[in-house]
């Protein structure tokens, strides 16, 4: 079994349209604070220093201007906030390097294998679990990747390899064409899973190339988006998720609960009833995973548990998400409500 390496990319325009937002993102504070008016601070150079800003301008250009706690701001600020992390926060708070298969492959459940296709992402989300992790030794490109299709082929028990990195669909189609035909060809696998915050990030993203390779592959297909707030939506990113559902994947969220992003019932009542309007089931609500940098995002799992009840008065069951953290070692993710 064998995969093209060759990256060009025979999408013309279209592709060139996504890939240029991708170079054009904002990568300083300076610039994003004065692209939104607002006032410099000096504090959090040391911040963006350890975890560099990366702001797609489709994100930032639906960010009220001048409101220092706009939600989606929140979500990419550095500040000097990340710098006083307790002792309990961790670099790698998942023990993902003890659930290695391989290069770049990922075993901590049942029946499901994680490859890491890319480091590299659409945005730099401040609360990121993976802020601290080494891609460039635990990416399952270029030489390392035949490695990591051999290693799942070689255990007939994973039926689902979901992609992961960073984001998957940083990677231009004619890889993930390739990919997608190699994991096709190991007889066991029967889905693909794909976490993705660029339909979100970067509408252009979804183009018509990969809806036609998704549409056509014979596995099954998992769409799941992360977004946190109804905010994060407009009708680019709804144009976006429509694509993706007429290629009959099944479309998922998972958000993560994020003090003064969405700690608020009424907040996630709004997601799940957008999140339902483009087609798009609640997955998962997650609790912080405690890595370095992302303590002051953190909620108290009694708050969740509230709000999770809530939700529940509110919304039929279906539009509820699960409320989960994951645990280390676990054989699936622990249900909190």
């Amino acid at each position: 079994m064998q995969i093209l390496t060759n990256p060009s990319d025979s999408v013309g325009a279209e592709s060139e349209s996504w890939q240029k937002t991708m170079r054009t993102a904002i990568r300083d504070v300076k610039s994003l604070r004065k692209r939104l008016n607002l006032p410099p601070d000096p504090t959090a150079a040391g911040a963006a220093d350890s975890f560099e800003l990366f702001a797609p301008l489709p994100f930032v250009d639906r960010i009220k201007p001048g409101d220092e706690s706009d939600p989606l701001l929140l979500q990419l600020l550095p500040t000097a906030a990340e710098e006083q992390s307790p002792a309990h926060f961790l670099a790698d708070p998942l023990q993902e390097s003890d659930a290695s298969l391989s290069t770049g492959v990922l075993k901590k459940y049942a029946g499901r294998a994680l490859l890491i296709v890319t480091g590299a992402c659409a945005i730099h989300c401040r609360y990121c679990f993976r802020r601290h992790f080494p891609y460039s030794d635990n990416s399952a490109s270029g030489a390392d990747l035949q490695d990591a299709l051999t290693a799942i082929a070689d255990d007939d028990s994973v039926e689902e390899v979901i992609l992961s990195g960073g984001d998957p669909l940083t990677v231009v189609d004619q890889t993930l064409s390739n990919l997608i035909a190699s994991l096709e060809s190991i007889p066991h696998v029967r889905r693909i899973r794909i976490h993705t915050r660029l339909p979100i990030m970067i509408p252009s993203r979804v183009t018509d190339v990969f809806v036609e390779l998704l549409k056509h592959s014979p596995l099954e297909k998992v769409v799941v988006i992360h977004a946190n707030h109804a905010n994060e939506f407009d009708a680019d990113v709804a144009e976006a998720l429509s694509k993706l559902k007429s290629t009959g994947a099944t479309l998922l969220n998972q958000t993560v609960l994020l003090k003064g992003v969405n700690d608020d019932a009424q907040k996630l009542i709004e997601l799940s009833k957008r999140l339902l309007s483009v087609g798009v089931m609640p997955y998962y609500l997650h609790q912080l995973d405690q890595v370095i940098g992302a303590a002051h995002f953190e909620v108290p799992e009694e708050t969740g548990k509230r709000l999770i009840t809530e939700m529940r008065a509110a919304l039929p069951g279906f539009a509820v998400p699960r409320y989960v953290r994951e645990i280390p070692g676990e054989p699936n993710k622990t249900v909190l409500a």
